[in-house]
C-alpha cells in the first residue's frame, strides 16, 4: 500500500497568508513565507500554496512569492495553485522549484490547454482542483468564476479520467474553513471518477483524518487553518494518525524545532 500523506495548506490572498472561511471571509495571518517555513520544520509530507485571487483577477502565477520561497531551501515537496493559464505558466512554476501544480476552473473550459500542460510538465506533476458540493444527491462542481454550481458532465468526467492528471484536490466548498465539517459523502460520490483524491475543507480532527485516509479513494488529507496556530499541531496529528515525522523535522532531546 502506498503511504498516504498529510498536506499542509497555505492560502494566500492579496499578498498575505489568510485563514479562509468558506472562501468568503478572510483573516490575515501574515507573510506566507513564515507559514511555509513552519510547516516545513514541523514535518508535513507536502505543502500546498494556493493563491486564491490570481485566477479570479485574471493574473498569472505569483512568481514573486515562488521566488521568495525558492531562497528558503524548503525540504518538503511543494505544490502550487493559482493563476496557471497555460503550459508556459505551468513550466515557469515548476522551474521556480515547485514539484507539482494544481490547475483550477479556468482550465476546465480549455481541455486542450490541460493536455498541453500535462505534456509539458508530466501527468504526475498535474493535479486538478475540484471544489464540490452535493445537490439532489449528486456531485456538483463549483465554478468560482461564474459563482455557479455545475453538474458533472460526461465530457468533464472523461477529462478527469484521462491520462493527463495524477490526482484530484476535492474541496468541500460548503464546509471549507469550518471545524470538523468535511462532508464524507463527497468521497463516495467522487469515487466514480476513479482518480486518487486529496480531500480538503473543514478537516481539523485526527479521527476525521483517520476515517478519510482509511478510504481507498483517498491518498491524502489537506489541512489548512488548524495547522497554522500551534507549533505542535502537526506532530500531534501525525502521532494520533501513526504518521512518522520526517527525521529532520524535530530536534530530539532539545525540546525545540530545527
Amino acid at each position: 500500500m502506498l503511504r498516504k500523506r498529510l498536506i499542509g495548506v497555505v492560502t494566500v490572498r492579496a499578498g498575505l497568508a489568510v485563514q479562509s472561511i468558506g472562501y468568503q471571509r478572510y483573516l490575515p495571518l501574515g507573510k506566507a513565507e513564515y507559514l511555509i517555513e513552519n510547516l516545513d520544520r514541523w514535518g508535513v509530507d507536502e505543502i500546498l500554496i494556493q493563491v486564491i485571487d490570481r485566477t479570479t483577477n485574471g493574473l498569472g502565477p505569483d512568481m514573486e512569492l515562488l521566488a521568495a520561497v525558492a531562497t528558503m531551501h524548503i525540504s518538503t515537496p511543494l505544490s502550487y495553485a493559482g493563476g496557471i493559464r497555460n503550459a508556459f505558466d505551468a513550466a515557469a512554476v515548476i522551474q521556480a522549484g515547485v514539484e507539482r501544480i494544481c490547475v483550477d476552473g479556468l482550465i476546465y473550459s480549455k481541455p486542450e490547454e490541460l493536455r498541453a500542460i500535462s505534456r509539458k510538465v508530466g501527468a504526475q506533476a498535474l493535479i486538478i482542483s475540484m471544489p464540490v458540493m452535493v445537490q439532489d444527491n449528486e456531485l456538483y462542481r463549483y465554478d468560482y468564476l461564474s459563482r455557479k454550481s455545475l453538474p458533472m458532465t460526461q465530457e468533464f468526467i472523461a477529462l478527469c479520467q484521462g491520462d493527463d492528471i495524477s490526482e484530484i484536490l476535492l474541496t468541500d466548498v460548503v464546509n471549507e474553513g469550518s471545524t470538523q465539517a468535511f462532508n464524507a459523502e463527497l468521497v463516495g460520490l467522487a469515487s466514480r471518477l476513479e482518480v486518487p483524491l486529496i480531500v480538503f475543507g473543514g478537516i481539523t480532527h485526527d479521527k476525521q483524518c483517520a476515517d478519510l485516509l482509511s478510504r481507498s479513494e483517498v491518498v491524502a488529507v489537506a489541512v489548512g487553518n488548524s495547522l497554522n496556530y500551534k507549533e505542535h499541531a502537526v506532530q500531534t496529528l501525525k502521532d494520533k494518525l501513526n504518521f512518522p515525522l520526517r527525521p529532520s523535522a524535530y530536534r530530539t532531546g532539545t525540546g525545540g524545532w530545527l
